[in-house]
């Protein structure tokens, strides 16, 4: 909590949700979360500031994925992340703008759906706009949960916030399937 009122640690923040888009495993939640508990009254700026950067990450990612993928595969199938982005990769097939907007909002490891775009050439505008979406939403839920529930909360919320995430997917999920299905 003591850094988390640091005079850099917007600074911090921002930075980490860069990395975090791009090659970062640790997800920015376990800072953001501190920081909302540290100025309650501001959780908005917070997760404003981690959404964009989380989109500048992602604006680092799709290139990489569009020039470099071949380059990456080994280091992709080194951290363990192949799969991950082999799934990605068919998401985009079938669900294009729709897959990454979910991924945004998901525990499920950004960096990966970053590089997928590029790699699949998604077109940028439609790139920007699902990043933008999906991580709002989710750093808007969890900095706007934290405020309103305080300090109790927030053990809770990091324990969970992974779960959440997947219950989050899985009503999508059905969501969609139901859609399909009408």
């Amino acid at each position: 909590m003591l850094k988390a009122r640091h005079r850099h640690a917007r600074g911090w923040l921002f930075g980490f949700a860069v990395s975090e888009a791009v090659f970062f495993p640790i997800p920015v939640d376990v800072l953001l979360a501190p920081m909302v508990m540290a100025v309650r009254e501001h959780w908005w700026r917070l997760a404003l500031l981690t959404t964009l950067g989380s989109v500048v990450g992602a604006l680092v990612g799709y290139p990489l994925g569009y020039f470099l993928i071949e380059s990456l595969t080994p280091l992709l199938h080194d951290v363990g992340y192949w799969e991950a982005y082999q799934h990605a990769q068919d998401w985009f097939r079938q669900y294009g703008f729709w897959a990454l907007l979910i991924a945004g909002f998901t525990p499920i490891p950004f960096k990966v759906f970053t590089i997928a775009a590029g790699a699949a050439a998604m077109p940028l505008l439609p790139f920007i706009a699902a990043c933008a979406v999906g991580r709002a939403g989710r750093f808007g839920l969890v900095a706007g949960l934290v405020a309103a529930a305080g300090p109790m909360f927030e053990d809770r919320l990091l324990r969970y916030i992974d779960g959440i995430g997947w219950a989050c997917l899985a009503l999508i999920a059905i969501g969609l399937l139901f859609w399909r299905l009408a």
